[in-house]
């Protein structure tokens, strides 16, 4: 078996978007990688949502975007995001992924577009 074991990332970069269905997730979803500015997007769905809206405490049904992608995409996919997303202000949060598997690392990097 290859090499795979756990390695740093300078790159690599999970985003969280919420959407109120299925249906704008899958939007939002195939928008991305269809511009390839994700390797994978992972739908998570009947999330149960609890939070400040225009000083009211709200509660919404919403899907989790799962997002993986690179640091140097991250502005174009917030927009492209923003572009898809029915919302006004959709959440759009971002980290690094710290540590992956070297293989997978690879997988994501070779999945996205080159560096703009």
């Amino acid at each position: 078996m290859a090499d795979d074991r756990m390695v740093k990332s300078n790159r690599a970069w999970m985003v969280l978007v919420t959407a109120p269905g299925l249906k704008p997730a899958r939007v939002i979803a195939r928008a991305l990688l269809t511009a390839r500015l994700a390797a994978c997007v992972n739908l998570v769905p009947r999330l149960e949502s609890h939070y400040w809206w225009q000083d009211k405490l709200e509660t919404s049904a919403e899907v989790l975007l799962v997002i993986k992608t690179t640091r140097s995409l991250l502005e174009a996919l917030a927009s492209e995001v923003r572009r898809q997303h029915p919302y006004d202000t959709p959440e759009i949060v971002a980290w690094p992924i710290a540590l992956g598997s070297r293989r997978y690392l690879e997988w994501l990097e070779g999945s996205v577009r080159a560096d703009p």
